[in-house]
């Protein structure tokens, strides 16, 4: 991984930043009755930025738009939405792969070139992004399980030589381009975002009910 040893001091972003999850609201009323501690990760093999559990940046609005289109597609949901509801979180990026960072795409770009001699060596097609907008990333989410797997085993390989190992990556951060172009000539797109996927869940510091409570936000 290029210079994974030395590139962790700024992997750990300051802060806290707000994350907002669409989900069902048996769900959420649980998880903040406390009968359930954590969000279940997703491990879904289009799942954009590979396991982890998944959060909207700072965008309660686009958490609900979820709720509501997995209310409307169940099939493309792990768990059934029957009434949408919005979970706000309050997150602790810890170590960060930050795909909004040069470093990090480069260590990305490394996994992939050795996803794809894996795929060469045994013979199977490679996975692809596919849908509109790329909405299922299957190709990226197997550089990303891919990424995660080369850094545990170069981990553990610099702990068996009697060197300090690798940290491991506690959440997964990138923008989006998605949907039409907001206006004519624009650069920007009509659903544009910024996604976590948390994949230690100790970076997650506290679950809220969002306001206004009446939706949409």
């Amino acid at each position: 991984m290029p210079g994974a040893p030395t590139y962790t001091l700024y992997q750990r972003l300051p802060g806290l930043v707000l994350g907002f999850h669409g989900c069902d609201a048996e769900i959420g009323e649980r998880l903040l009755r406390g009968d359930i501690t954590h969000l279940e990760p997703s491990t879904n093999k289009h799942d954009w930025l590979g396991n982890g559990i998944y959060f909207w940046e700072n965008d309660p609005l686009r958490a609900w738009e979820f709720a509501e289109d997995q209310k409307k597609k169940p099939y493309t949901s792990k768990g059934h939405v029957k009434n949408p509801f919005v979970l706000g979180a309050v997150i602790d990026l810890g170590l960060c792969l930050n795909l909004a960072d040069r470093k990090a795409l480069d260590e990305l770009k490394v996994a992939q070139r050795i996803l794809r001699a894996t795929y060469q060596q045994t013979g199977e097609p490679m996975p692809k992004n596919v849908g509109q907008n790329m909405s299922a990333r299957f190709l990226d989410r197997a550089a990303i399980e891919m990424l995660h797997a080369l850094r545990k085993s170069l981990s553990e390989d610099l702990q068996g030589a009697g060197e300090p190992g690798l940290p491991q990556y506690d959440s997964v951060r990138s923008p989006f381009p998605e949907g039409g172009r907001l206006y004519t000539g624009a650069g920007f797109r009509s659903r544009n975002h910024i996604q976590i996927a948390v994949r230690n869940p100790d970076c997650i510091k506290g679950y809220f009910r969002p306001i206004p409570k009446n939706r949409p936000f």
